[in-house]
């Protein structure tokens, strides 16, 4: 063979061999999805609510991965047919960036039905992602035909306790079931809601860690069930099932007004426990006459607004086990189930103890000892408390302390909070409360063994909330700003105690509409919660009059047929501020007919266009000059701005869902309501007609876009005199308030917001952490060192309505705000202000986490940016724009990833895809 054939033999060889490792080698993919959750951020839910879910997922962060240009969900019934034999549902490859809100399209669902699924998606090159892992969901019982059980209980109502002749005090009931199986357990589901509050145990073992389950919801129209996975309690032979109920919201005493609590209901509870044996055989457990119960245990009284008594002596040892002997105990009463209420799964987290605390500081007064948590908590104490047989501990609360070093419980009015346990032995008793709740800082112990000295950890505060998590992070090098920030994520934790409630302290705790729809926005940036906004509009609805007006509170236990404008709008506010933040739309298609009617209810308070609607109006507004807590401002004026603006997010909705007629009809009706109301509230200066002009006034007209283009500067000028005459303090109530930081920021009075969001003296944010707050307060002025508390018993210290700010902290301090539903295309445009050297804040959008982090140091401006895959971002940089600008330690250079918008004369606007970016410039003079 000569030299140039063997060349030729080698180089066809080489060839071959590189073209056969390149064909056999695997094929190029990507990172797979994560954080996968169905409907409202569910993961894996058990007892789920929804047979037509959606899919939600976000891609991982990876150079690779900018944009999903397609995607492909699966689903089974058994883990072992994904990806490649699903028999619920292939969507097939569908060409497309959406991954969030994905609607469900396969096989009809039913009750009891679990679902395996799985995600993978397709880059902007088109490069195929790995499967993701295998999520389920599990189907709760769907409707009331599914229920076979009974509701059963004991007729509390004839038991007259303390000797009241004006209402009943329901005694707990303790219930039990003993039942037998002769086969092993596969799997076992237990089916259960109540009447009432409950906790439910089996064969002596608690079935979950949930606190007042099921929740709170318009009890005439639904009850919430909750399905819990037992099947690791279940043992073959005998089993007992035991169930503890009490009053709860259901048949508890609501609301400051006896008539509303006279003749309540006798509690009652719901279960079905329904059994798969390995065997295949099916068994089910059920709520019925052949239950045995009694009132005679150790928890005597059990009540929300006023505490716990629990006796020792009374404990019944074993009570839900197979052994103990209940030959005493009376049988129950059952009914059927009707249809009058709803059954349905739970559609929220239950309430959990989240977080515990332990005392800072130990104080004696009077023989007592108080415990200070240094922080205002929502929950009950765990107590470890030496005792004397026989002595009967009593535990109070307190929200603070008086200047005297007494307890303040002025502020809790009727509710007594107030708990007391009596000893069976000597020793340490380990102790805390059951179907009670307290809003409190202090813990004050009388009736321990006084020969004992008192320790810290005799008391630790159980922290407990509906069961979410946090959201987002907001701090700065401010101290009194994060403690803001603090004092508003502690009001959050405080006040969704299953639905938002007003106050947890005193004889309220009720779902008031005008605080939810105020720091709602807020809310939905600290902490997800997304489904349990959904769900509690869900009871919005089904409280609705028939006229379509929306009660002050929901449920709507005053039963007054009042409505009030700000609040009812509630129905409108909320829906929108949610669909913008997560870009669902179901969430607009479940209340746009509520939206629909409460505009029509808000047409027939109105005449020409111009409200009549009375109400709370600007709510708490500081230093009224009519002394009124309803503030200054016209409740026609207020009514009318509101009017309009729930027209026009019904407008807007409409839009959104692709109903033209609607919002042709809707846009047309906001406009009309608009111009009429600059007719009559103002002249052709922008100045307030008649009446007192207050800061409200103006800011209803300028947030809403009631006022015309020529008069906006006019009434900006008017705002701004208004708020010069206060000393560049803030005259705002619960409605005007969250308006306060918009209007400035877009009419570019940001310099302004500033100084009013620093103010230190009353009315302001810090005035509140300079008395010592640790929550944020109902009222401006609700404690002073110097003149102690406000003389108003309507002075919550717990109370989140002010906390509204925390919005602009976010979106304008921090700079991250959504410029499309969702977070699909997000806006980064920190605004620094003087005293600020720094902030920062971090969010978890439907898309993944953005943050903005940035700093002033030696006249340098430092921003670094994390912009979520499959988004991009509109950066905005305050800026000396003749100097050069830095990305990522190098002269800016476009590049696919990053491009110039636009360079004006003290800002940088660019427009990023995905990835981290830090920015480094010179502060503008």
């Amino acid at each position: 063979m000569n030299t140039n054939m063997f060349k030729y033999l080698f180089s066809a060889m080489c060839c071959f061999i590189l073209f056969f490792q390149v064909s056999c080698k695997e094929p190029q993919t990507l990172g797979s999805p994560k954080n996968l959750t169905v409907s409202e951020g569910f993961e894996n839910p058990l007892g789920f609510y929804n047979s037509k879910p959606s899919f939600s997922w976000q891609l991982p962060v990876l150079d690779e991965v900018k944009n999903q240009t397609a995607y492909q969900i699966v689903a089974a019934t058994n883990p072992e047919l994904l990806p490649n034999n699903p028999d619920v549902w292939d969507s097939n490859k569908q060409e497309s960036r959406q991954s969030t809100w994905i609607n469900y399209q396969g096989k009809a669902l039913k009750s009891r039905q679990k679902v395996y699924w799985q995600v993978k998606y397709w880059n902007q090159d088109d490069i195929a992602s790995e499967w993701s892992e295998i999520k389920n969901f599990e189907l709760g019982l769907l409707g009331n035909s599914e229920w076979h059980a009974k509701w059963i209980g004991l007729d509390t109502k004839k038991e007259k306790i303390l000797g009241s002749q004006e209402n009943i005090i329901h005694r707990v009931q303790y219930l039990r079931k003993g039942f037998e199986l002769s086969a092993e357990v596969a799997s076992a589901r237990l089916y259960i809601t109540a009447k009432g509050v409950f906790d439910v145990a089996i064969n002596g073992e608690d079935v979950s860690d949930d606190v007042m389950p099921p929740g709170y919801t318009p009890y005439k129209a639904r009850l919430e069930t909750i399905t819990y996975d037992v099947t690791g309690l279940i043992v073959s032979g005998q089993n007992t099932i035991g169930v503890e109920l009490a009053a709860g919201w259901h048949s508890g005493r609501l609301g400051w007004k006896k008539s509303l609590w006279i003749d309540t209901e006798s509690p009652k509870v719901l279960c079905q426990l329904e059994l798969t044996m390995k065997d295949g055989s099916k068994q089910m457990i059920l709520s019925d006459e052949g239950w045995e119960g009694t009132t005679n245990g150790p928890i005597r009284i059990s009540e929300i607004y006023d505490g716990e008594t629990y006796d020792a002596n009374l404990e019944m040892s074993g009570w839900a086990t197979n052994n103990f002997n209940d030959k005493k105990w009376e049988s129950v009463e059952a009914f059927p189930v009707s249809n009058d209420i709803r059954l349905e799964p739970k559609r929220h987290t239950t309430v959990k103890t989240k977080i515990e605390l332990a005392t800072k500081e130990i104080i004696e007064k009077d023989g007592a000892v108080i415990f200070d948590l240094k922080q205002n908590m929502v929950g009950v104490p765990l107590l470890k408390v030496p005792m004397k047989k026989g002595q009967t501990l009593k535990v109070r609360f307190a929200e603070m302390l008086s200047p005297d070093g007494t307890f303040y419980t002025e502020n809790y009015r009727s509710a007594q909070s107030t708990n007391y346990y009596t000893a069976s032995k000597y020793g340490v008793v380990e102790w805390m409360p059951k179907f009670t709740f307290h809003g409190f800082r202090y813990v004050e112990l009388s009736g321990f063994d006084t020969s004992k000295t008192p320790s810290k950890n005799w008391v630790t505060g159980l922290v407990q909330y509906s069961d979410f998590e946090q959201n987002g992070t907001f701090a700065s090098s401010h101290e009194k700003l994060n403690q803001l920030q603090n004092n508003i994520v502690w009001g959050l934790r405080g006040n969704f105690f299953d639905i938002p409630t007003d106050c947890p302290q005193r004889d309220e705790r009720m779902g008031w509409t005008g605080d939810a729809q105020v720091f709602g926005p807020t809310s939905m940036f600290n902490a997800d919660v997304y489904k349990f906004w959904a769900s509690w509009l869900q009871s919005v609805r089904e409280s609705q009059y028939d006229n379509g007006g929306i009660p002050w509170v929901v449920p709507d236990v005053l039963l007054n047929n009042k409505v009030s404008a700000g609040w009812g709008d509630v129905c409108t506010i909320i829906p929108w501020k949610i669909y913008f933040r997560t870009g669902d739309k179901k969430i607009l298609e479940e209340n746009f007919e509520t939206m629909k009617r409460w505009v029509a209810y808000h047409e027939t308070r109105s005449k020409d266009y111009i409200s009549s609607m009375d109400g709370f109006a600007d709510w708490l507004q500081p230093l009224p000059a009519n002394g009124n807590n309803k503030g200054d401002t016209s409740h026609s004026l207020i009514g009318t701005a509101f009017f309009a603006h729930s027209a026009n997010l019904t407008a807007k909705t409409a839009k959104a869902l692709g109903k033209t007629d609607a919002f042709k009809k809707y846009n047309t009706l906001y406009k009309n309501v608009s111009k009429a109301f600059e007719t009559e509230f103002f002249d052709e200066n922008g100045k307030v007609k008649e009446g007192t002009a207050t800061q409200t006034s103006y800011l209803l007209g300028l947030a809403f876009g009631l006022i015309s283009e020529d008069n906006k500067a006019k009434a900006k000028k008017y705002l701004i005199e208004k708020i010069t005459e206060a000393d560049n303090h803030l005259r705002t109530g619960f409605l005007g308030t969250p308006l306060l930081s918009e209007v400035l920021d877009e009419t570019g009075e940001i310099d302004l917001m500033y100084k009013l969001l620093f103010n230190e003296t009353y009315p302001s944010w810090f005035y509140s952490i300079n008395q010592g707050a640790t929550t944020i307060w109902e009222r401006w002025n609700s404690y002073s060192k110097t003149d102690g508390f406000n003389l108003q018993k309507m002075n919550s210290l717990n109370h989140y309505a002010y906390g509204a700010i925390g919005e602009w902290m976010y979106e304008r301090i921090a700079g991250i705000a959504p410029l499309e539903p969702g977070y699909k295309t997000i806006r980064i445009a920190p605004v620094p202000g003087e005293p600020l050297t720094s902030a920062s804040a971090n969010l978890n959008t439907p898309y993944g986490e953005v943050a903005s982090a940035w700093e002033i140091k030696d006249k340098g401006f430092f921003l670094n940016v994390t912009v979520p895959p499959n988004t991009k971002a509109v950066i905005e940089i305050q800026a000396n724009t003749s100097q050069e600008i830095f990305v990522n330690g190098e002269v800016f250079k476009e590049s696919e990833n990053l491009k110039l918008i636009e360079k004006g004369t003290s800002v940088f606007k660019l427009s990023a895809q995905s990835g981290s970016y830090n920015f480094q410039t010179t502060i503008k003079e």
